[in-house]
């Protein structure tokens, strides 16, 4: 994508208008008492990626923006994929975005007791039945969109029959998958999630914070809007993939509430991205399989990811913000999100130097022992993060590709009679060249400087067309460079085949480079702290960074190259 389209994409940016226009209408009209409440509900069995950030953004940003609050509520319903490692990670990476939800952090396994006990009624009234039918034989009766389910032989059963086998399924009597609780609804109805949903099942795996006190366990689709009842949640935001659950949810509060308040679901587009994986289990398959190095590679989706490669929740926030809320269902393109971290770097990243494929250059005519500092500007788009003072001295690394023994047309960089400018220090000329024998491969550059022509001297006003970033050999830091990219070379790898994913795996979607040289004043450089290598992208130290070993990944290039490739 040029930066011409992404800058007309920002002009013509979607809004959240239609989703605060609900909630207006709601406030006009006097519900809920003037309050706007609403939640943030992730299953903790996973970590979160940057769909789940544009949620957050709206659940949060939505309950500041009317002085309302948001709930943190784990949707814990399913211990056997639960665990609390993903629930701080949850917590840590809302906090991270720039959110907080106060002392409202929930869990649906709070309300475990009124659910069930609601279960109950739903029995009691002839609402809800067990049913001993396995779910394949359940799932294959439900019928077609066009054609009425066939009522389970088990539907008419007496109350007391179903209550007491409600209760022995939760006492552990009976194998998982044996039976079930079904809503009893319409197995008539044109919206397939009405005809008689499994609300509860037996699972007897213990879970993470009520241990095995239960043995079985609500439906998202039961838990989910009457948890949201019970915290009196005005505005339950969800994805389009449950606007067709929303009669279900309705249904649900109809028969719970004993007063005019009910929340309210709207439904708003989830966030997809070319060449990226969304689905969270494949991401987890990614993980397992060792094809990533677990949840925070750089190359993930995930927050934590995200993260440790660099990005910042400021950068985030703006691609949501760029791409809003709609009511159709879109993949966005990956490079308006690269867009927002270099347009976010930019204006805070330090410039420095970094050498990532050395050659060495020697100046032969300046005077060996010499050392001296030259100064530069930390940051031209902040004049407030000052200068710093960079060693130069006779021998300098520059970068492999800035050299060629015989250059093309308009190679306006180092060559045999050609010179360059070092930034910020001399025009140098070359000389001449040492090949390794064998190889012929070029081990060393041989230069002379003008040593009139430092920069804010008598000559530094000589042009030339060339200016190269470099590292003073002597005083260079030694480092491990990973050049991260996109993960997958297919546009849309979620719209495959089942499992075909794998075969668009982008193999270039790490290189790790080591023996970079980079400027001293990075020793000293802490965990994901971000830089933009001058010429280069902008890269952050990584949390693999040791006193003995400095690693730094690449958050991104400065300019697109996949859209030249592409196009």
């Amino acid at each position: 994508m040029s930066e011409d389209n992404i800058n007309n994409k920002e002009e013509s940016k979607p809004s959240i208008s239609f989703i605060e226009q609900f909630v207006a209408e709601d406030l006009e009209g006097g519900k809920n008492s003037g309050n706007v409440i609403t939640r943030f509900p992730p299953e903790p069995n996973g970590y979160l990626h940057i769909g789940h950030a544009k949620a957050i953004c709206l659940d949060f940003g939505l309950a500041k923006k009317y002085n309302g609050k948001c709930n943190l509520r784990f949707d814990d319903t399913n211990p056997v994929k639960e665990d609390v490692e993903y629930v701080d990670s949850i917590k840590e990476d809302i906090h991270w975005l720039g959110f907080d939800w106060e002392e409202r952090e929930f869990y649906a396994s709070d309300y475990f007791g009124k659910l069930y006990d609601f279960a109950a009624e739903l029995i009691k009234r002839g609402l809800a039945y067990v049913d001993d039918q396995p779910a394949e034989l359940i799932s294959s009766q439900k019928g077609t969109p066009t054609q009425p389910g066939t009522e389970s032989p088990f539907r008419n059963r007496q109350a007391d029959e179903n209550l007491d086998l409600f209760r022995r399924m939760n006492k552990g009597e009976f194998d998982e998958g044996s039976r079930v609780l079904r809503a009893r609804v319409d197995m008539t109805s044109p919206n397939m999630h009405l005809r008689d949903p499994i609300i509860y099942r037996i699972i007897k795996s213990p879970h993470h914070r009520t241990g095995s006190s239960w043995k079985v366990y609500p439906m998202y689709d039961f838990a989910h809007g009457q948890s949201d009842y019970f915290e009196g949640i005005t505005h339950s935001l969800c994805t389009l993939e449950f606007e067709v659950h929303r009669p279900l949810y309705d249904w649900f509060i109809d028969q719970l509430k004993t007063d005019d308040y009910r929340p309210r679901q709207i439904e708003f587009n989830r966030l997809n991205l070319t060449y990226t994986m969304m689905s969270k289990r494949k991401l987890l398959e990614l993980v397992q399989e060792g094809i990533v190095k677990g949840w925070d590679d750089p190359r993930m989706p995930t927050l934590c990811g995200l993260r440790r490669r660099g990005y910042t929740p400021e950068s985030i926030k703006k691609f949501i913000d760029l791409i809003g809320y709609t009511k159709v269902e879109a993949i966005n393109d990956v490079s308006l999100l690269e867009h927002a971290i270099r347009e976010d770097l930019n204006i805070k990243a330090p410039r420095v130097f970094g050498v990532l494929n050395p050659l060495k250059v020697i100046i032969s005519n300046y005077p060996e022992g010499k050392e001296e500092d030259v100064e530069l500007i930390n940051n031209p788009e902040d004049e407030t993060m000052g200068k710093r003072l960079v060693p130069f001295s006779r021998v300098v690394y520059i970068e492999q590709d800035d050299f060629m023994e015989i250059p093309p047309n308009k190679f306006f960089r180092l060559a045999p009679g050609m010179e360059v400018r070092l930034k910020g220090a001399y025009i140098i000329k070359c000389e001449g060249f040492k090949k390794d024998e064998a190889t012929g491969v070029i081990e060393e550059v041989y230069c002379t400087y003008d040593k009139e022509t430092r920069s804010g001297g008598s000559g530094s006003e000589r042009k030339v067309k060339g200016t190269l970033h470099w590292v003073s050999a002597k005083h260079s830091v030694d480092a491990e460079v990973r050049l991260y990219d996109r993960l997958f070379n297919h546009e849309d790898p979620s719209g495959q085949k089942e499992d075909d994913y794998r075969k668009f795996l982008n193999p270039e979607s790490l290189k790790v480079l080591t023996g970079c040289k980079l400027e001293p004043s990075l020793k000293s450089a802490g965990k994901l702290e971000k830089f933009q290598f001058q010429r280069l992208g902008y890269f952050c130290v990584d949390t693999d960074s040791t006193d003995r070993k400095l690693v730094f990944n690449r958050t991104v290039q400065l300019k697109d190259t996949w859209a030249k490739v592409n196009k």
